[in-house]
């Protein structure tokens, strides 16, 4: 008489299972969709155009994401609480016009460039003052800096650009020829504030805080996490890296100019997500966010090259954002289950 069959451990994980099991892994991990999206991308303008790949093109692509990677940066550690940031480019343009109106008027350019990341970040600070101490929404906060510093910039400089000469203000837009495209300054400080702040997220207490306050505030606070103070420390730190955003910003195009950059907070919310970091806080990385702003910019380069009308370039963009958000919220319900 024959033994009844049973199943064994090998007979239930089974093929399908597994592979089942690997690609939700795979889609789980923060960086992976958004390299694919890069990668996707890449490989489509570089078939439907001519000059995608064109060197000059390449080197255009690297020198626009400078700009936008380092204020989507600062608004990826503000996410990462929970938070948004709507005045980081409008921050960011009022540095450059502080930095290039005193210079223009006679100041020191190192004192200009000293005082343009000090407005900076005192701005940063006073948004986080407001939301970790007072407990106002950033989402409100911001849009009301938003608006402000807006209006202070276009007072400031009398509605008037400022064009910029002087070396210092300007070095970041200077480079290297690798291959026959400009490596621009820029980008090796973009990479490399990606790199710091990459092994401060994953190997210190700060980012380990971070994470912490965007997953449960009250929860990180009864382990004796100072909320307040480590909600501060972001947007101070984020307030800074705009007044680099600012810096870079005269490198790219020795201009200061009022009415620039006016989607820039847009566009880094938009890295920060497509990235692959949540908007709920908690979850992401700054190298998804590095990647995302490669997307964003190479999206803008290729229909660009394609002859796509800007208008259709916002609704590709802004429908990645959405679908992007899309996807983090079933993966986080998923989660829970």
């Amino acid at each position: 008489m024959r033994s009844p069959v049973t199943s064994s451990p090998a007979a239930d994980n089974e093929p399908g299972t597994t592979l089942r099991d690997s690609v939700r892994y795979v889609l789980r991990t923060p960086t992976v969709g958004p390299l694919a999206a890069l990668a996707l991308a890449v490989l489509v303008f570089s078939v439907t155009t001519d000059t995608f790949l064109a060197p000059d093109n390449l080197s255009l692509v690297l020198q626009q994401s400078i700009v936008i990677g380092t204020l989507a940066l600062g608004q990826s550690l503000i996410i990462l609480t929970a938070g948004i940031d709507l005045a980081n480019g409008a921050i960011a343009v009022l540095g450059t016009i502080v930095m290039a109106k005193l210079v223009f008027e006679g100041s020191s350019p190192t004192a200009a460039l000293l005082l343009g990341l000090l407005v900076a970040t005192v701005l940063g600070s006073l948004n986080g003052a407001l939301v970790a101490r007072l407990g106002l929404p950033p989402f409100i906060v911001t849009l009301g800096a938003l608006t402000v510093v807006y209006a202070v910039g276009r007072l400031y400089s009398d509605s008037r650009s400022y064009p910029v000469t002087d070396d210092l203000l300007v070095f970041w837009g200077n480079g290297v020829d690798i291959g026959g495209v400009l490596i621009t300054w820029g980008t090796f400080l973009l990479v490399g504030l990606y790199a710091f702040f990459w092994y401060v997220l994953t190997r210190t207490a700060w980012g380990r805080h971070i994470y912490a306050v965007g997953n449960a505030p009250e929860s990180a606070r009864l382990t004796g996490i100072n909320v307040r103070r480590t909600v501060l420390s972001v947007y101070i730190t984020a307030g800074l890296l705009y007044g680099i955003a600012a810096w870079q910003a005269l490198g790219r195009i020795p201009n200061a100019d009022p009415n620039s950059y006016q989607t820039a907070n847009l566009e880094s919310i938009t890295a920060v997500v497509i990235g692959g970091t949540s908007l709920f806080g908690g979850r992401g990385s700054v190298a998804g966010t590095l990647i995302g702003t490669l997307i964003v910019t190479v999206l803008r380069s290729g229909l660009t090259q394609a002859g796509i009308d800007s208008l259709y370039q916002d609704v590709a963009t802004g429908t990645l954002v959405v679908v992007a958000v899309g996807v983090d919220k079933i993966l986080r319900r998923g989660g829970t289950r």
